[in-house]
């Protein structure tokens, strides 16, 4: 394995250091240390980040190779910075037994862009009847931690009840995405002013946050772990705020929560534009709600920015705004919202970046090689950015098979320059590397 000598990077936004990969860690880390037959990368004006963690991707495979593959999907990934993904569960089929779980584990070792950890469905085909084989995914060659419905809603409260107890058993955890079916029945956007005059049928606010309040007392009761999927109202944040509270108090409460990209910068107001780029699920919500959003993530109330990629062929998107299907891409531009929103308004730094990009996810879903601190004997999950640069966002550029980006023609800042997963380059000059 090659050996990279990583010359000035800052690490976590601090003064200019070198660190050599050696053997997939990180073996020394100083100044003016000697390449000692490693390969040079000059990282002067560039931030050393470790390996980001995304708790919320979708790569399709099985089923849905037309829109992207397990292959393309960690391209994109490696591209955005990530050295891990978690793989959700509504492919085709489903990921809810220990065969499918394993075939994308498997996958996921071949490509070698980054490591994929699959998502286990919580229920049987998603359908929200009965409980899938969640003991013989934990058990399985992918050594499955996370469950979720993801694009459904466990509505179900004895059903949600019955898999927060069941986790338990092997320290899992129910990531639960947040939307109550009989509120959203032909949602298409955000419930408001602007649904009434765009004719569109509305996604209130309150059909996630119903769910998201029973179900914190749901974990709480069993003393059970509960993830919040992709929150997107201020009243969320005030629950899992006040939730997250309660277990300073009281102890059992173990919640933990994510934040998109898209719902950290993108508002309602671009339904007016009916482009279909801007349908997401949960909807794209207020300005009133990106800030209590920015907010949550920059106090701790929201741990996790995760990017909830997703993936679709030109005919699923290039349609009238009802027939087009929920969903964009995240992977790549993931890192320059965070900086264009979090950080350069002083709302984080690079430490607390570190935190929820990377070690905050890795922790939630038991990933015992990523999210650590970029020190010696560490994994070399390296990520280097640099922060000083804008780009416009090309879509036809992206690694991902699909090119349903909402920030197509979007002046962004920063680029990720070097990806490097257990001290293998998968990213270098800001290009691909061969496997």
């Amino acid at each position: 394995m090659t050996a990279y000598l990583i010359k000035n990077a800052e690490i976590l936004g601090g003064e200019p250091t070198d660190l050599l990969l050696r053997d997939g860690v990180i073996a020394e880390i100083g100044t003016s240390l000697d390449a000692g037959g490693a390969d040079v990368v000059d990282a002067t004006g560039l931030v050393a980040l470790p390996g980001l963690v995304d708790l919320h991707t979708h790569l399709r495979e099985p089923g849905r190779e037309d829109a992207e593959t397990v292959e393309t999907g960690t391209r994109a990934a490696a591209m955005g910075g990530f050295t891990a993904v978690h793989a959700m569960a509504n492919t085709d089929p489903v990921a809810d037994t220990a065969g499918v779980v394993e075939q994308v584990w498997r996958l996921g070792r071949e490509a070698g862009h980054c490591d994929v950890y699959p998502v286990g469905a919580v229920t049987v085909g998603l359908a929200g009847q009965r409980l899938a084989e969640l003991g013989a995914m934990a058990d399985s060659a992918a050594r499955v931690r996370v469950f979720s419905d993801d694009g459904r809603c466990v509505s179900d409260a004895v059903l949600m009840r019955r898999a927060l107890e069941y986790v338990k058993a092997f320290d899992g955890v129910i990531a639960q995405h947040a939307q109550e079916p009989r509120l959203t029945e032909g949602a298409q956007m955000n419930e408001g002013e602007l649904s009434g005059r765009l004719g569109l049928t509305g996604w209130p606010a309150v059909a996630e946050e119903a769910i998201i309040a029973r179900d914190c007392l749901l974990a709480a009761h069993v003393g059970s772990r509960l993830h919040v999927c992709h929150v997107s109202t201020a009243g969320s944040v005030e629950i899992v705020r006040d939730a997250k509270a309660r277990l300073g108090r009281e102890g059992g409460w173990d919640i933990t929560a994510e934040v998109c990209p898209h719902h950290l910068l993108l508002t309602d107001d671009l339904a007016a534009t009916y482009d279909p780029i801007y349908k997401v699920n949960p909807p794209l919500r207020t300005h009133a709600d990106v800030a209590a959003l920015r907010a949550g993530l920059a106090d701790g109330t929201i741990d996790v920015v995760a990017t909830d990629h997703a993936p679709h062929p030109h005919e699923d998107k290039d349609c009238e705004w009802a027939a087009a299907a929920f969903g964009m891409l995240g992977l790549e531009t993931a890192l320059s919202i965070v900086q264009e929103t979090m950080v350069d308004p002083g709302l984080l730094d690079w430490a607390g970046v570190a935190e929820r990009m990377s070690s905050a996810p890795a922790r939630i879903g038991r990933v015992a090689d990523h999210g650590r601190p970029l020190q010696v004997g560490s994994p070399a999950h390296v990520v280097l950015y640099d922060p000083a640069v804008r780009r416009t966002v090309q879509a036809a550029e992206s690694a991902s098979l699909s090119r349903n980006t909402p920030y197509r023609g979007m002046q962004l800042p920063g680029r990720v320059v070097a990806t490097f997963l257990r001290g293998h380059a998968t990213v270098l000059d800001g290009k691909l590397t061969s496997q």
